[in-house]
Formats: structure tokens, sequence, C-alpha cells
């Protein structure tokens, strides 16, 4: 059993950064791919951000390529999102999960644990 606590979230204003952390329990951590998700009132969870277990291998969603950086410490058992320019179009409860397969995936149904989300409001 994983258990994935998201922090970090926070109020900015357009054009500003937060970095997101996700600490996750157990020493199988470094095993597990890992992604972000988020969700905006009344709309979908959507896919943010995802890592392999340990090759590096990432891919971004379209909306947050060039953006967002999605990164992971495995002695420290955290991955991070770090979100720059952000825009008022990123406000949502941004979700960590894991995954038990090592390979990244970009779909809800991919991944088996969930974080409780932390909220992101970006002003404009």
């Amino acid at each position: 059993q994983v258990q994935l606590v998201e922090s970090g979230g926070g109020s900015v204003q357009a054009g500003g950064s937060l970095r997101l952390s996700c600490a996750a329990s157990g020493r199988t951590f470094s095993n597990y791919a890992m992604g972000w998700f988020r969700q905006a009132p009344g709309k979908e969870r959507e896919f943010v951000a995802t890592i392999s277990s340990s090759t590096g291998i990432t891919h971004y969603a379209d909306s947050v390529k060039g953006r967002f950086i999605i990164s992971r410490d495995n002695a420290k058992h955290t991955v991070y999102l770090q979100m720059n320019s952000l825009k008022p179009e990123d406000t949502a409860v941004y979700y960590c999960a894991a995954r038990t397969l090592a390979t990244i995936a970009i779909v809800k149904g991919a991944y088996d644990y969930w974080g409780q989300g932390t909220q992101v409001t970006v002003s404009s």
C-alpha cells in the first residue's frame, strides 16, 4: 500500500511559479512511475505530467509543455512538479499519482494510488 501526500500549493499571480511536492511512503517508490493530474471545478481530472521509475523518461500534456517540469528524488521518495509561467487556466486541484509499473502513462486508469490533492490558484 502506497500513501501519497501533496504539498506546495497556494495562490500566485499569473506569470509566477510554484513547486509542488509529493511524498510517498514505502521503499518501493523507486520502482513506480509517477504522475501529476489536475482537476478544475466542473471538469474531469486531466493528465499533466508523468515520469518513469528510474530512466528519467518524461511526458507532458500539451497545455503545460515548456512551462512545467516533473522530476523525482528516489532517495527522498518524492516527486516534484515545477510550474512556471502560470496562467489562470492552471487553477485546479493537483493530484499526485503512483503506478506500480515502471513506465510512464497518461491515463488515470493506469495509476494505482492517489494523493488527496493540493490547491493551486492563479490570479490574473
